[in-house]
């Protein structure tokens, strides 16, 4: 996982029943997590980060702590023309269109083991980048990568390419995920993955609350419904603090969901989720 305050980001390494926070109802990129009692190692390059165990306490969206005191991620993208002033080796973090995709290879290790790398061009606006990307990770993040479609790099490693050319190269400890652009997007052009989606909809079904129980055993309140536009419809989980804001929606109210993010919820249908950071507004 990797968490950012005002100073910077730091990865953090979960160790066994902790590895829950990292599936997909576990935490989400944009929350606000606590760790208490974790100890501090050096990874391989001699960067500190921290490991969480055992005698961790972990805290999701702390009641005492204010979303605003922390910044997003964007705090610390690196713009693509920018680039020449980081030193090699060094971990960065981009966000940008793909504008080029390359093919994925195949290539044999000196172990007679079986690797993979795909290439992508990213540009900002400011310049291009060609981001490599190596072995799980391809599997990882194949899917997401369209041409034309917004992307976030996290803790991606500046290195210089045979001719010279810089290049950003993606593994295992690197995020990479798909970033919806600030206007507001069709319900029909939602799809697994996207990030920070803005909509504005009809509600369908009248909203239906409940309690359900986490994987980290936390009782919390979910309102689900279903919310349509021109295009067409989806399914909005409203969690917590969410499912009371909506509660008393009826059918043919009109908002404005910001912030959400999507993924595959029962019966893997496409679902728009909120976190903390997500705002539901009613039209007037």
């Amino acid at each position: 996982m990797l968490i950012a305050d005002e100073s910077g980001v730091l990865r953090v390494v979960l160790w066994n029943d902790k590895a829950r926070l990292a599936e997909p109802d576990g935490v989400k990129v944009g929350e606000i997590v606590r760790f208490r009692h974790g100890y501090t190692r050096e990874d391989f390059g001699g960067k500190v980060e921290v490991h969480v165990g055992e005698k961790c306490v972990v805290e999701v969206n702390p009641a005492d702590v204010n979303s605003k005191d922390y910044p997003s991620i964007g705090k610390f993208t690196t713009k693509i023309d920018e680039l020449s002033h980081v030193k090699k080796g060094h971990k960065v973090n981009l966000a940008g269109t793909v504008k080029r995709l390359g093919s994925v290879s195949e290539f044999e290790r000196s172990d007679s083991s079986v690797g993979k790398v795909m290439r992508f061009v990213l540009s900002d606006g400011s310049g291009e980048v060609t981001v490599v990307v190596w072995n799980e990770k391809v599997d990882e993040i194949q899917t997401l990568v369209k041409v034309g479609g917004g992307l976030q790099v996290v803790n991606g490693k500046v290195k210089k390419e045979a001719a010279g050319a810089l290049e950003v190269h993606v593994d295992s400890a690197t995020y990479v995920g798909v970033q919806a652009s600030s206007e507001f997007s069709s319900l029909a052009s939602l799809k697994e993955g996207l990030d920070q989606v803005n909509v504005a909809g009809e509600v369908a079904t009248r909203p239906m609350v409940r309690e359900v129980k986490t994987l980290r055993q936390e009782v919390v309140r979910l309102a689900t419904f279903e919310l349509k536009d021109e295009t067409g419809r989806v399914w909005v989980s409203a969690w917590r603090n969410h499912a009371d804001s909506v509660k008393d929606l009826i059918v043919g109210d009109r908002i404005v969901i910001k912030n959400g993010y999507v993924k595959k919820g029962f019966g893997d249908q496409i679902e728009l989720s909120t976190r903390s950071a997500t705002s539901i507004a009613k039209e007037t």
